[in-house]
Protein backbone atom coordinates (compact mmCIF):
# COMPACT_ATOMS: atom_id res chain seq x y z
CA UNK A 1 0.00 0.00 0.00
CA UNK A 2 1.51 3.39 -0.88
CA UNK A 3 1.29 6.57 1.03
CA UNK A 4 -1.31 7.96 -1.09
CA UNK A 5 -3.91 5.57 0.77
CA UNK A 6 -2.42 6.51 4.21
CA UNK A 7 -3.09 10.39 3.05
CA UNK A 8 -6.61 9.13 1.81
CA UNK A 9 -6.92 8.12 5.32
CA UNK A 10 -5.12 11.05 7.09
CA UNK A 11 -7.40 13.32 5.01
CA UNK A 12 -10.36 12.16 6.22
CA UNK A 13 -9.56 13.32 9.81
CA UNK A 14 -9.14 17.05 9.07
CA UNK A 15 -7.91 18.16 12.81
CA UNK A 16 -5.72 15.52 13.27
CA UNK A 17 -1.60 16.85 13.84
CA UNK A 18 -0.50 14.42 11.58
CA UNK A 19 -2.50 16.40 9.01
CA UNK A 20 -1.60 19.82 10.46
CA UNK A 21 2.24 19.45 10.98
CA UNK A 22 3.66 16.21 8.83
CA UNK A 23 2.32 16.16 5.43
CA UNK A 24 2.51 20.20 4.66
CA UNK A 25 4.60 20.91 1.43
CA UNK A 26 4.80 17.61 0.30
CA UNK A 27 2.47 16.22 -2.97
CA UNK A 28 2.40 12.50 -3.86
CA UNK A 29 1.59 12.03 -7.27
CA UNK A 30 0.55 8.25 -8.96
CA UNK A 31 1.61 8.01 -12.80
CA UNK A 32 1.09 5.58 -14.75
CA UNK A 33 3.73 4.21 -17.73
CA UNK A 34 2.96 1.87 -20.52
CA UNK A 35 5.20 -1.76 -20.13
CA UNK A 36 7.24 -3.17 -22.85
CA UNK A 37 10.25 -2.54 -24.87
CA UNK A 38 10.42 0.51 -27.32
CA UNK A 39 9.17 0.44 -30.39
CA UNK A 40 11.51 2.29 -33.14
CA UNK A 41 9.54 5.57 -34.29
CA UNK A 42 9.98 4.94 -38.05
CA UNK A 43 7.54 5.17 -41.00
CA UNK A 44 6.48 1.38 -42.35
CA UNK A 45 9.56 0.36 -40.76
CA UNK A 46 11.83 1.68 -43.13
CA UNK A 47 15.71 2.82 -41.66
CA UNK A 48 17.70 4.43 -44.35
CA UNK A 49 20.49 2.86 -43.08
CA UNK A 50 23.17 -0.05 -42.29
CA UNK A 51 21.72 -3.85 -41.36
CA UNK A 52 23.23 -2.90 -37.73
CA UNK A 53 20.47 -0.20 -36.83
CA UNK A 54 17.72 -1.79 -38.88
CA UNK A 55 16.11 -3.71 -36.12
CA UNK A 56 12.38 -2.18 -35.14
CA UNK A 57 10.62 -4.23 -32.16
CA UNK A 58 13.02 -5.64 -29.95
CA UNK A 59 14.93 -2.66 -28.45
CA UNK A 60 15.26 -1.83 -25.00
CA UNK A 61 14.71 1.74 -23.52
CA UNK A 62 18.14 3.17 -21.81
CA UNK A 63 16.12 4.10 -19.10
CA UNK A 64 13.81 2.44 -16.31
CA UNK A 65 10.43 2.71 -16.50
CA UNK A 66 10.32 4.68 -12.88
CA UNK A 67 12.69 7.38 -14.09
CA UNK A 68 10.51 7.60 -17.03
CA UNK A 69 7.09 8.28 -14.19
CA UNK A 70 9.45 10.43 -12.46
CA UNK A 71 10.20 12.68 -15.56
CA UNK A 72 6.89 12.60 -16.64
CA UNK A 73 5.98 14.05 -12.80
CA UNK A 74 8.56 16.70 -12.99
CA UNK A 75 7.82 17.75 -16.29
CA UNK A 76 3.72 18.11 -15.53
CA UNK A 77 4.93 20.02 -11.92
CA UNK A 78 7.76 21.98 -12.73
CA UNK A 79 7.69 24.34 -9.67
CA UNK A 80 7.54 21.07 -7.34
CA UNK A 81 11.00 19.31 -6.93
CA UNK A 82 10.94 15.25 -7.07
CA UNK A 83 12.29 13.48 -4.10
CA UNK A 84 11.84 10.09 -4.98
CA UNK A 85 9.42 7.39 -5.99
CA UNK A 86 7.89 3.66 -5.50
CA UNK A 87 6.38 0.97 -7.26
CA UNK A 88 2.75 0.36 -6.14
CA UNK A 89 1.12 -2.25 -8.31
CA UNK A 90 0.96 -3.71 -12.24
CA UNK A 91 -0.42 -5.26 -14.74
CA UNK A 92 -0.46 -6.94 -18.11
CA UNK A 93 -0.37 -2.89 -19.73
CA UNK A 94 0.86 -0.79 -17.18
CA UNK A 95 3.31 -0.12 -14.29
CA UNK A 96 2.05 2.25 -11.77
CA UNK A 97 4.41 4.74 -9.48
CA UNK A 98 3.82 6.72 -6.76
CA UNK A 99 6.18 10.54 -7.16
CA UNK A 100 6.93 12.17 -4.11
CA UNK A 101 7.29 15.79 -4.75
CA UNK A 102 8.18 18.69 -2.69
CA UNK A 103 7.32 22.33 -2.96
CA UNK A 104 10.52 24.52 -2.72
CA UNK A 105 8.43 27.76 -1.81
CA UNK A 106 6.04 25.87 1.06
CA UNK A 107 7.81 27.44 4.35
CA UNK A 108 7.59 23.75 6.29
CA UNK A 109 9.89 22.61 3.77
CA UNK A 110 12.14 25.92 3.52
CA UNK A 111 12.03 26.03 7.57
CA UNK A 112 12.95 22.20 8.11
CA UNK A 113 16.73 21.41 8.20
CA UNK A 114 16.21 17.74 6.67
CA UNK A 115 14.46 18.72 3.58
CA UNK A 116 15.22 22.09 3.35
CA UNK A 117 18.10 20.95 0.84
CA UNK A 118 16.41 20.74 -2.08
CA UNK A 119 14.98 24.31 -1.82
CA UNK A 120 18.46 25.24 -3.45
CA UNK A 121 18.63 26.12 -7.00
CA UNK A 122 20.99 23.36 -8.18
CA UNK A 123 18.26 21.21 -7.45
CA UNK A 124 15.64 21.94 -9.97
CA UNK A 125 14.72 18.73 -11.87
CA UNK A 126 16.88 16.29 -10.34
CA UNK A 127 14.79 13.24 -12.35
CA UNK A 128 15.78 15.01 -15.27
CA UNK A 129 19.34 14.71 -14.78
CA UNK A 130 19.84 11.13 -13.30
CA UNK A 131 20.47 12.74 -9.53
CA UNK A 132 17.15 10.77 -8.08
CA UNK A 133 17.68 6.99 -6.62
CA UNK A 134 16.53 5.16 -10.08
CA UNK A 135 18.68 7.80 -12.10
CA UNK A 136 21.83 6.96 -10.17
CA UNK A 137 20.74 3.27 -10.70
CA UNK A 138 20.16 3.51 -14.56
CA UNK A 139 23.29 5.55 -14.18
CA UNK A 140 25.34 2.66 -12.77
CA UNK A 141 25.70 4.78 -9.56
CA UNK A 142 24.78 2.15 -7.44
CA UNK A 143 27.98 -0.23 -7.02
CA UNK A 144 31.02 0.50 -5.07
CA UNK A 145 34.79 -1.08 -5.31
CA UNK A 146 37.56 -1.50 -8.20
CA UNK A 147 34.74 -2.86 -10.88
CA UNK A 148 33.14 0.47 -10.90
CA UNK A 149 35.67 2.97 -11.51
CA UNK A 150 35.02 3.79 -14.94
CA UNK A 151 31.52 4.59 -14.11
CA UNK A 152 32.35 7.64 -11.68
CA UNK A 153 32.04 10.55 -11.90
CA UNK A 154 29.63 9.96 -14.77
CA UNK A 155 30.47 7.10 -17.99
CA UNK A 156 30.99 10.16 -20.32
CA UNK A 157 33.68 12.27 -18.09
CA UNK A 158 35.49 9.10 -17.54
CA UNK A 159 35.74 8.66 -21.08
CA UNK A 160 36.60 12.12 -21.50
CA UNK A 161 39.60 11.90 -19.10
CA UNK A 162 41.42 8.32 -20.73
CA UNK A 163 40.66 10.83 -24.41
CA UNK A 164 41.76 13.71 -23.45
CA UNK A 165 45.46 14.37 -24.32
CA UNK A 166 47.41 16.65 -21.77
CA UNK A 167 50.46 18.46 -22.81
CA UNK A 168 52.62 20.37 -20.20
CA UNK A 169 53.12 23.94 -21.95
CA UNK A 170 56.94 23.80 -21.60
CA UNK A 171 58.58 20.66 -22.90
Amino acid sequence: MGAYKYIEELWRKKQSDVLRFLLRGYVVYRIRVRRGGRKRPVSKGIVYGKPKNQGITQLKFQRNLRSVAEERAGRKLGGLRVLNSYWINQDSTYKYYEVILVDPAHNAIRNDPRINWIVNPVHKHRELRGLTSTGKKHRGLRGRGHLYNKSRPSVHATWKRHNTLSLRRYR
